[in-house]
């Protein structure tokens, strides 16, 4: 499986907006695309302008689809704004759980 993480600071007067649009995001990636096994927001309590993102996809063509939906163009025109510099993205490979792992899991991210 193809991974990324990727660190995104915000403008703090945008937090909210930022927030509500990659939550839609994240549902649209998880709900409607069959090569997207996760995607995790996380919030830095240290920081709370700075966001993590951390997806999974069966590989990179997934991702590379993944760019190419609605949600995502909705997303990115939403919030590109908002970026207090550029985002960073780390590409991995996942070596736990296995491909059949994340398979298995798919149906559960389905369950908000």
């Amino acid at each position: 499986m193809y991974s990324i993480f990727v660190t995104i600071d915000i403008r703090p007067a945008h937090v909210d907006a930022f927030i509500e649009a990659s939550v839609g995001d994240a549902q649209g990636s998880t709900r409607d695309e069959p090569g997207c096994f996760r995607f995790d927001m996380h919030q830095d309590t240290g920081n709370p302008a700075r966001f993590y993102l951390y997806e999974v996809y069966r590989d990179e063509a997934a991702f590379e689809a993944h760019l190419a939906t609605p949600h995502f163009i909705r997303w990115r025109d939403a919030v590109t704004p908002f970026f207090a510099g550029d985002p960073e993205k780390v590409d991995m490979k996942t070596l736990f759980p296995s491909d059949a792992g994340w398979e298995k899991q798919k149906p559960a991210l389905l369950d908000w």
